[in-house]
């Protein structure tokens, strides 16, 4: 039975039959890797809660560390990037490592596709929306936002800096901490 234009009733006209060609590899699936920059000072439970959700998106997570000579880092770059990679030891699909070059060049570099990135409000929503289409004009790069999760909206790193720096316990704020087996 034909729908309106000739087209088949409901969705179907949607789903086509690929067959592969006899004598001609099937093409292979470009991996979907997603660059999550950061400064990550410290990395906080909601920024483990994006990696997370994330990877139910994406192949691989390159958790990238900025290192910004305007900021003042609460921890060296070397340390961030030791700590994520121990949150993340035992998962292959993500992988951390520091930058000081634009993000853009640095997803190029990694492979990444897509940027991740997440959203507390609205004002996130517009500094990032605005990065979002610098990032695909430049770059050709797409951003995919996540909200974070509602119980995570008012934690941000400079907060806990903030915690930490008044001698406040901040532990319930950060994943919990791995150690090195090697060590």
């Amino acid at each position: 039975m034909a729908g309106r234009a000739g087209r088949p009733a409901g969705n179907a006209y949607l789903c086509r039959t690929v067959r592969a060609t006899p004598g001609r590899p099937a093409a292979r699936k470009m991996p979907r890797i997603a660059l999550f920059p950061g400064t990550f000072d410290p990395f906080t439970t909601g920024h483990a809660d994006i990696v997370e959700r994330g990877l139910a998106l994406f192949d691989e997570i390159v958790v990238a560390v900025g290192c910004n000579a305007a900021k003042r880092p609460m921890l060296a770059a070397e340390e961030r990037v030791a700590r994520i990679s121990r949150l993340y030891a035992g998962d292959p699909r993500v992988r951390c490592a520091a930058y000081e070059e634009l993000t853009a060049d640095f997803a190029r570099r990694t492979g990444a596709r897509f940027l991740l990135r997440g959203v507390r409000s609205v004002r996130d929503f517009e500094y990032e929306r605005d990065l979002a289409d610098i990032n695909r004009r430049i770059a050709g790069i797409e951003t995919v936002l996540l909200c974070c999760d509602p119980a995570l909206a008012a934690l941000s790193s400079a907060a806990v800096r903030e915690l930490a720096a008044c001698g406040c316990d901040v532990s319930e704020f950060l994943p919990p901490e791995k150690t090195n087996p090697k060590e």
